[in-house]
């Protein structure tokens, strides 16, 4: 009985991931070798498609990616540092951590949540 419970306890969180919707905005909190900071992302999410803007520190951009399951990737391109990469898991409906590249800067992680 026992394992049942563990088995249903995990099927119900493995599908309310696989549902997830990253639309909305995110503000992250990244540490990096160089530093810390913050940024705050705008997301629209259609099927495994990611797009949306990034503003923080480095001005804006437009960010692009991918979606799948509980894991999200996205990317931008900046002028003074290069290309700007996330790779996060969603921990929970609106948390979410990961690592980041920040082109020269260099690289380190990051932790978001969803505002509502």
């Amino acid at each position: 009985m026992k394992k049942l419970i563990v088995l249903t306890l995990l099927i119900s969180a493995a599908l309310t991931l696989r549902g997830a919707d990253l639309t909305g905005t995110w503000a992250a909190a990244v540490v990096l070798d160089a530093g810390n900071g913050t940024a705050t992302f705008t997301f629209k999410q259609t099927g495994e498609a990611l797009s949306g803007t990034y503003s923080g520190t480095l001005g804006q951009a437009q960010v692009t990616g991918t979606v799948k399951g509980d894991q999200a990737e996205w990317s931008f391109d900046n002028e003074q540092v290069g290309k700007v990469a996330y790779k996060g898991v969603l921990d929970s409906a609106g948390k979410m951590k990961g690592t980041v590249t920040y082109g020269q800067l260099g690289a380190g992680t990051f932790t978001a949540e969803k505002k509502s």
